[in-house]
């Protein structure tokens, strides 16, 4: 028998790398000789980087940038020498976990530290660069970490703007004079995992703006920054952000990322299985095993989960997943193309006692599962 262990963390109680290690154990009390490939996957969110060091076999750089407030604040990203390639978080110089709740406002943050890192980055040699921007504080369509690229933002007096939400709508031209001659070497890809377009009613501001400290006043004033700002970036690139999937992501920074890094929009999942070389590292399986901290309708919207059974009916590879918690019926579970599907909780009790028991009870589904298919053989 093989499996493949392909989970997402539980949030709270295990990661993915953990996950693998307990299921393992339940497996081999009943399969000792199978063949048992642990891949932790994830989508872009939490844990991420986690998931990511384990197959760039990648160190944490650190340098200084600027926080989403301009002031000085030590970061990191992980960088593997060997394979040139640089994981860089967004929220780790630009998101909202550096900032006091009264602090956050998107009308005066900026991703300029996002763009300082890729820099950093690219000065120790690196060709590819994979940049999550989940968690981000801006608003700023990306103009923050251009301009730490060298791109310059000018009103109609010909002033350089500060590249913060506020300003978007100032904004009469890009000047790219003095933009890093190395950036055309490296490659960059952006895990994201919203479809929001750039502007309007499901757009950047006014789906993200409220979470993000804006009035309902600066909403508007911020909308029509991006639009104003769209029109400035489709005269001098040809580029239509509003028509890019993905561009309201990280507040606008979806399309600047494609516009001023010349990057690839990837589904977080999509961008970790092909890290983890996935789809060929299940070939022949004879079982997947998944989970998440709940399955719920929403795992079926580009999760983890979601990735793992789109790879596995390719190659028609049955699915299991072992789950904190299940909350779909029985058609939404026919629906989403699993073969098997529980909640690892065993018994009644607090969700404390549920994390705190969570490699026990995980290790027994696993173990149970491993006992059907063994009668299932005969």
């Amino acid at each position: 028998m093989k499996f493949v262990l392909a989970p997402d963390k539980y949030k709270g109680s295990l990661s993915g790398l953990q996950f693998c290690e307990v299921v393992e154990r339940g497996l081999r009390r009943v399969f000792p000789n199978a063949e048992i490939v642990q891949m932790p996957l994830a989508d872009g969110g939490d844990g991420t980087a986690e998931v990511v060091q384990h197959y760039l076999h990648a160190c944490q750089l650190k340098t200084i940038v600027k926080d989403p407030l301009f002031r000085d604040v030590t970061s990191g990203y992980l960088f593997s020498q060997e394979k040139e390639t640089a994981f860089v978080e967004m929220s780790e110089a630009s998101g909202y976990k550096l900032l006091d709740k009264d602090e956050l406002n998107c009308m005066n943050t900026t991703s300029f530290g996002t763009g300082q890192l890729i820099v950093h980055a690219i000065e120790q040699g690196a060709k590819e660069i994979v940049l999550g921007i989940g968690g981000s504080a801006t608003n700023d369509a990306g103009m923050g970490m251009a301009a730490a690229l060298g791109y310059q933002f000018l009103d109609e007096k010909g002033n350089e703007l500060s590249p913060i939400g506020k300003n978007l709508s100032k904004v009469v031209k890009i000047d790219l004079e003095d933009v890093l001659p190395t950036l055309k070497d490296v490659k960059i890809k952006v895990a994201c995992d919203v479809n929001n377009p750039f502007y309007g009613r499901q757009g950047a501001a006014y789906v993200y703006g409220p979470q993000k400290g804006a009035s309902a006043e600066d909403i508007i004033h911020l909308d029509q920054g991006l639009e104003s700002f769209a029109k400035i970036v489709h005269g001098q690139f040809g580029v239509d952000v509003q028509k890019i999937p993905r561009a309201g992501a990280a507040g606008g920074m979806g399309a600047g990322a494609k516009v001023f890094l010349e990057a690839v929009l990837l589904s977080g999942i999509d961008l970790i299985k092909e890290i983890a070389d996935f789809d060929n590292a299940i070939m022949d399986a004879d079982w997947i095993i998944t989970g998440e901290g709940q399955l719920d309708h929403q795992t079926s919207s580009g999760k983890t989960i979601d990735g793992v059974i789109k790879s596995a009916k390719i190659q028609g590879i049955p699915v299991a997943a072992f789950c904190g918690s299940v909350d779909i019926d029985i058609n939404q579970l026919e629906g989403m193309g699993l073969e098997y599907a529980t909640s690892i909780l065993n018994g009644i009790g607090t969700l404390e006692d549920a994390k705190n028991n969570t490699s026990k009870n995980l290790e027994m589904t696993s173990y149970n599962f491993a006992r059907l298919l063994k009668q299932a053989q005969g």
